[in-house]
C-alpha cells in the first residue's frame, strides 16, 4: 500500500511539472489518503503484534 502512495505522489509530480494541475491534485489526494490508511494500518497491526496474539 505504500508502494501504490509514493506511485501516486510521482504521478501528482509529474502532472504539476507538465501543467496538469487537475490531475496532480487528485494524484496527490489519493497518495495522501493511500499514506494515512498505511500508518493507521501498520500502527493497529504493530498494537497486535506487541500485545503476542495475532489478527484473526
Amino acid at each position: 500500500m505504500l508502494g501504490w502512495a509514493v506511485t501516486f505522489l510521482i504521478i501528482a509530480i509529474i502532472a504539476a511539472v507538465l501543467g496538469f494541475g487537475g490531475i496532480a491534485v487528485a494524484a496527490a489526494g489519493i497518495a495522501k489518503f493511500l499514506f494515512f490508511l498505511f500508518l493507521v494500518m501498520f500502527i493497529i497491526f504493530a498494537i497486535f503484534g506487541w500485545r503476542g496474539r495475532g489478527v484473526p
